[in-house]
């Protein structure tokens, strides 16, 4: 790859509504990674380029593909800019305790090969810690049937996560998705270094890892 060639970024929002949660933490997680990436790349002049596909807008093109078995040129675009991305956000809204409909027909429409050693991260909406479990139950094991390679923090933000920076005991959404970012930014160039503010220490132990009591989420906010 010329070094010139731009990292590509792209973030897939399976929200319903505008405005949409689903779409607003896509496009903090897009921020983060890109501001992430910029930071680390000093000396290099490599661009970033992102993207945040709405999957709302191509419902009517993902059922017929899923019926004929031909997608339309706007869905032939999605698929290839998912496939062809150096580093992958995908956030579902909660719908049933597991992600939408929607969500799981787009990535039902790609190849289970063609985002082998892609780095992703995982993100989802809803209202009520509940369904917080969702992107370990049902996110990981999917982009892992699909060979992609999670960044170990996934986000997910419930109504009363938007506008908290969290306590002392607790990450506020901010920092989660910051840590988020800071991953992918880090798989995205080769690194394994992580995406927290600060490296990481021998005493950290298990607060390296972001806890399930700090992701919060059940109804539908999208």
């Amino acid at each position: 790859m010329f070094a010139t060639t731009p990292l590509r970024i792209v973030a897939v929002s399976a929200g319903l509504s505008q405005p949409s949660s689903t779409r607003l933490l896509a496009d903090r997680l897009v921020t983060a990674t890109r501001e992430r990436l910029t930071a680390e790349q000093e000396g290099n002049d490599r661009d970033v380029e992102v993207r945040v596909i709405e999957l709302r807008d191509l419902a009517v093109d993902i059922a017929n593909h899923l019926v004929s078995g031909f997608p339309s040129a706007g869905l032939r675009e999605a698929i290839d800019a998912v496939t062809e991305a150096d580093g992958l956000i995908a956030v579902t809204p909660v719908f049933t305790a597991s992600y939408s409909g929607l969500f799981k027909s787009f990535f039902d429409l790609i190849d289970h090969t063609a985002l082998t050693g892609k780095p992703v991260v995982i993100a989802a909406t809803g209202g009520t810690a509940r369904h917080s479990l969702v992107l370990e139950h049902a996110l990981r094991p999917l982009f892992a049937y699909l060979r992609a390679v999670t960044v170990p923090t996934s986000v997910y933000a419930a109504s009363e996560d938007w506008g908290s920076s969290g306590d002392e005991y607790t990450e506020g959404l901010p920092s989660r998705i910051r840590r988020a970012g800071g991953e992918l930014a880090s798989a995205v160039l080769g690194r394994t270094v992580s995406g927290a503010s600060r490296a990481l220490g021998l005493d950290d132990g298990e607060d390296a890892v972001v806890p399930f009591e700090q992701q919060l989420a059940d109804l539908r906010l999208d």
